[in-house]
């Protein structure tokens, strides 16, 4: 009976020596992975600085609207093209014109582009991203803050609308684009565009059947804007 639980003690004593050995090798693997993993961001993080370095103003240390100029250049793209407001979207930008290196790192690494040349690739990726329903609300919305240039300012001025729809809707909406800004250009009961009105506009371009806007209720809570865009297209066409 000894020698049986002396067995049984012994056979109990390789089998933890065995697990602690196996728990030790896993602790000691997976430490492993998570020094290799943090050395791999930390790279990819110096790569991304190093990218940012080469844009920014040195003595403001932001990318300024000529460090903009010269990515655009270099990425092969206009300053205007909404791919630009896109990367400045994922990067969570504040103020336009100027990347922070905090938003260039949150967008860069977001994306996975450490080069310039992953950067170049990683654009029309981005540009699905947002333009899949669920985002692209959020992007136009975003677009319209971004644009808001003064402390406390709130609307803005009809030109920079206008430019503004041709980059952010323009090849979405072509029809409505193009009627709503003839119709800002001409007429003069608004010098501004509010929020409200902005967001008014991106619903009525899902929502409403156009050019014969046959399911438009005036009766809704439409922006007021949008009753006269109507009653203007109305006009046009009888």
């Amino acid at each position: 009976m000894r020698r049986s639980s002396s067995k049984k003690k012994s056979a109990e004593s390789v089998a933890t020596d065995l697990f602690r050995s196996e728990l030790s090798s896993a602790i000691k693997k997976k430490k492993s992975i998570k020094t290799t993993s943090s050395k791999a961001s930390t790279k990819e993080m110096d790569r991304i600085d190093q990218l940012f370095n080469q844009y920014a103003n040195r003595s403001s240390n932001l990318i300024d609207p000529e460090g903009i100029e010269k990515l655009c250049s270099n990425l092969d793209v206009s300053h205007t093209d909404i791919r630009i407001l896109m990367l400045a979207w994922k990067m969570k930008a504040e103020k336009q014109g100027y990347f922070t290196n905090e938003e260039w790192r949150r967008g860069l690494k977001a994306l996975r582009a450490d080069t310039l040349n992953k950067l170049k690739k990683a654009l029309p990726e981005l540009e699905k991203e947002v333009r899949r329903p669920t985002n692209f609300a959020d992007f136009y919305a975003y677009a319209f803050n971004y644009c808001l240039t003064e402390e406390k300012q709130k609307s803005i001025d009809i030109e920079t609308i206008c430019q503004l729809l041709e980059i952010v809707m323009g090849s979405t909406f072509r029809a409505q684009v193009d009627y709503f800004v003839e119709y800002l250009k001409i007429q003069n009961d608004y010098k501004v565009i509010n929020m409200d009105q902005w967001m008014g506009l991106y619903r009525f371009c899902n929502e409403i059947s156009f050019p014969d806007m046959g399911n438009y209720n005036p009766e809704l809570a439409w922006p007021l804007i949008l009753d006269n865009f109507v009653e203007w297209i109305a006009e046009k066409q009888a």
